[in-house]
């Protein structure tokens, strides 16, 4: 049975997934051990401004490893095998899996762009981003699970969920692309008022401690506000990336793994991406163009089934048409971020 099967009765969606318990099991096992490189080996080297040498090789570094993931697992499912039945699941599992990636890989850049707002607010000492991303993977991958399993149990047992989830995704591209050529106001953003109203807060940083203590009053530090906005904005941006992906296939398995395998690289794309967003000022309008693609894509789902290597070749060429005219038009004068820094603020009010 493959994805793109329609319901049965009684309203229910029947499931196909390739993830056996072997399956599962080497996979979790490789992203235990992808963390622990990531976090331990890594991170011995404690605080440090990570240079755009290291971000861009182990940027490059994930996505060899992801695409090798899916080689393996086309190879696993029997990619070469003589038998056509058994080659075209292998096929058609290995493009979901790919075009997953594409789009949950193209939402973390914009979502990236939000946590670079977050820093320069509040002016986050460069040595200091690290923790916070890796703090910020750790809930990322951990939500991710929960609501692709709530995900799938919906979509199983209640076919409307599908056009839920696509007029919501038509919704938010809709949306991104009226939102892509405004000014980001993270002073007026209801969460950070809601923690400025409930925590006491420090002026300055101390170290990479989330709490400290001033003229005997023991106070949040602004990296635990950051870690908490970060956490918040990790929902937010798992509540647009988990529709997307359940409209290019139903299979648990290729859903978690090409959204873990997205987020693994994370932190690396960050740094590497970190001083370059005025270049891809229109990347936001593209993918407005594909969320509002694979939205109808879900709405027409009962009408007709638009072939995976279609939605692969359109989002492909969309994102990459995007970054291309970002690089050739100018970006609007005034319309970079002009977030004033937590820190410094607070610094020359003193002074």
């Amino acid at each position: 049975m493959s994805s793109g099967a329609c319901h049965a009765g009684k309203g229910t969606f029947p499931m196909f997934s390739v993830g056996t318990p072997l399956l599962w099991s080497l996979f979790l096992l490789f992203v235990v051990a992808a963390l622990a490189v990531d976090f331990f080996v890594l991170g011995r080297r404690g605080a440090h401004a990570v240079s755009m040498r290291e971000a861009t090789v182990w940027t490059l570094v994930w996505v060899a490893v992801s695409f090798a993931f899916v080689g393996w697992l086309w190879w696993f499912l029997g990619g070469t095998s003589p038998d056509l039945a058994v080659k075209r699941l292998a096929d058609e599992k290995a493009l979901e899996f790919v075009t997953g990636y594409l789009v949950e890989k193209a939402l973390a850049v914009d979502n990236i762009f939000v946590f670079l707002m977050v820093f320069t607010y509040f002016a986050v000492p460069a040595e200091f981003q690290k923790r916070v991303l890796m703090l910020g993977i750790l809930g990322a991958l951990v939500l991710r699970a929960v609501m692709i399993l709530i995900g799938a149990w919906l979509i199983t047992r209640f076919h409307w969920v599908m056009y839920v989830f696509g007029a919501f995704l038509v919704f938010t591209g809709f949306k991104m692309w009226w939102a892509a050529g405004q000014e980001p106001d993270l002073e007026s953003n209801p969460a950070l008022r809601w923690l400025k109203r409930r925590l006491r807060m420090a002026p300055d940083y101390d170290g990479e401690r989330f709490f400290t203590v001033v003229d005997g009053v023991r106070m949040a530090t602004p990296l635990l506000v950051v870690i908490l906005l970060i956490g918040i904005v990790d929902i937010v941006f798992a509540v647009d990336s988990i529709p997307a992906i359940f409209a290019i296939t139903r299979d648990p398995f290729i859903v978690l793994t090409s959204n873990v395998f997205a987020i693994l690289g994370l932190r690396a794309m960050y740094f590497l991406l970190a001083g370059m967003h005025e270049r891809f000022h229109l990347l936001s309008y593209g993918l407005a163009i594909v969320l509002v693609f694979i939205g109808a894509k879900m709405l027409m789902i009962d009408v007709y089934t638009i072939p995976i290597l279609v939605s692969l070749g359109f989002t492909v060429s969309v994102l990459a048409i995007s970054m291309l005219l970002s690089l050739r038009i100018p970006a609007r004068p005034g319309a970079s971020r002009s977030a004033y820094p937590f820190g410094r603020k607070k610094r020359e009010a003193r002074s």
